[in-house]
């Protein structure tokens, strides 16, 4: 996040994707109470980049429920997806966009810097 409020990256973001991030938030926030999601919601929301997600043609993943993922970053024209997700991760750069760990792209981020 503190990335993405100095522009070194931007986030795209559909509304599929929001609704999943807002759905795991609330079970979150159950599951912790004292932690409110509802401001970092807000914020990814607002700084984000919505794109209508792109039609992928055939299956892409081992599992269907990653499809909205990579149609939202081939939509964004996305350099990285960034995922902890092993499905999303075997697939390595789909439609040229490169697959990468959340550490694989923080330091993607800071050899560019």
């Amino acid at each position: 996040m503190a990335g993405l409020a100095r522009r070194q990256y931007a986030a795209a973001i559909s509304r599929s994707l929001f609704d999943e991030y807002s759905t795991v938030a609330q079970r979150f926030r159950e599951r912790f109470p004292r932690i409110n999601p509802a401001g970092a919601l807000g914020w990814l929301q607002a700084k984000s980049l919505w794109v209508e997600p792109a039609p992928l043609g055939r299956r892409r993943s081992r599992d269907p429920r990653d499809h909205p993922v990579l149609a939202t970053a081939l939509a964004a024209r996305a350099r990285y997806l960034v995922a902890g997700d092993r499905d999303l991760l075997v697939l390595e750069k789909p439609f040229g966009i490169e697959i990468v760990t959340p550490a694989q792209f923080l330091s993607q981020i800071e050899t560019r810097h």
